[in-house]
């Protein structure tokens, strides 16, 4: 059972969790022990209101599926039981990100000190590289 907010819970039995083994460097413990987690999540099966349904399918994160699946991979960690906490915590924290609501924004343009200061900064520019030029003594 993942606990999202007071009244939004996910069931273990929607999230698919299995064991395989890590990929690089870690000896010949990495050939032998499962210790990487694949975690995943089927978005339109699952008893997720369809606020989080939406968002979720609307989100535009390379984990998240066209099929509306999440696949998360964990193999941060040495151990098994430490991936998986991984990997729930990390599914928990993308259905998280999409409850809070995005600041609206709004364009905002340089002020006068700013314009002034860049246009300077270009004269002088221009100045300097002026005077690494050719003297013409004519």
């Amino acid at each position: 059972m993942l606990k999202i907010s007071e009244k939004v819970i996910i069931p273990s039995s929607e999230i698919d969790i299995k064991a395989v083994r890590s990929t690089g460097a870690g000896g010949q413990n990495v050939n032998k022990v499962a210790t990487a987690i694949h975690l995943r999540f089927d978005i339109l099966a699952s008893s997720l209101p369809d606020f989080y349904k939406e968002k979720l399918l609307n989100k535009s994160d390379s984990r998240i599926s066209t099929g509306g699946i999440i696949t998360i991979k964990a193999q941060k960690f040495r151990t098994q039981h430490q991936n998986k906490e991984d990997a729930l915590m990390r599914l928990k924290d993308l259905i998280k990100s999409v409850s809070i609501p995005q600041k609206k924004r709004f364009a905002t343009k340089p002020t006068k000190g700013a314009k002034r200061r860049r246009l300077d900064n270009k004269a002088k520019r221009s100045q300097l590289k002026a005077s690494r030029r050719k003297v013409d003594y004519d």
